[in-house]
């Protein structure tokens, strides 16, 4: 069992940081989430910008867009053209996945400057992406309805998580300690 741990002790190393970092992450999102409910920000303030951030950048491509809070649910509304089109909840706001690419880039450590300007350079891309997958969507539900399964599920998951993955190859084969060992 020793042996197995010493030939395994930086990929242990690797899962054991990652998963730590995630539920840290993870813990303090929720409880962000728990003190945001019943606040004027409707459903919580990241959501809410993502809602507001999406309807500027539709007004700016020539789409009349409108965000208005859900009466019953914490979502926001998102109208395009005085057409209902979707609902922006919190999930739609790239907290989770920016938690999942932290983890990630903190597991494959790097130097400490490297690893926190990697770090927030990467969440802002992520959450640009993000803003812009929106926007994509939303004028393709606007034209396309039809297409909503294919587009929500498959296509724009893809272009978010297809971003976090190209940001941890570049971390791992420019940045990480791991990508200098190997290069």
């Amino acid at each position: 069992m020793k042996t197995l741990f010493i030939k395994y002790k930086s990929v242990i190393k690797f899962i054991l940081t990652f998963l730590l970092v995630y539920i840290g992450l993870s813990i303090v999102y929720n409880l962000y989430l728990n003190t945001s409910i019943g606040s004027k920000y409707h459903p919580d303030y990241i959501t809410n910008a993502v809602a507001y951030q999406t309807e500027a950048l539709l007004s700016m491509v020539g789409y009349e867009a409108q965000v208005i809070k859900h009466p019953e649910e914490p979502s926001m509304k998102m109208i395009v053209r005085g057409k209902y089109i979707a609902r922006i909840v919190e999930g739609c706001n790239a907290i989770s996945v920016i938690v999942l690419f932290i983890s990630f880039v903190v597991a494959f450590s790097g130097k400490l400057k490297t690893t926190i300007l990697f770090l927030l350079s990467g969440s802002v891309i992520i959450y640009t992406v993000n803003l812009i997958r929106i926007v994509i969507l939303s004028i393709g539900l606007y034209h396309y309805p039809w297409r909503n399964a294919i587009l929500h599920s498959v296509i724009f998951p893809a272009i978010i998580y297809g971003m976090v993955f190209l940001l941890w190859m570049l971390w791992v084969n420019r940045f990480s300690n791991i990508g200098k060992n190997n290069g």
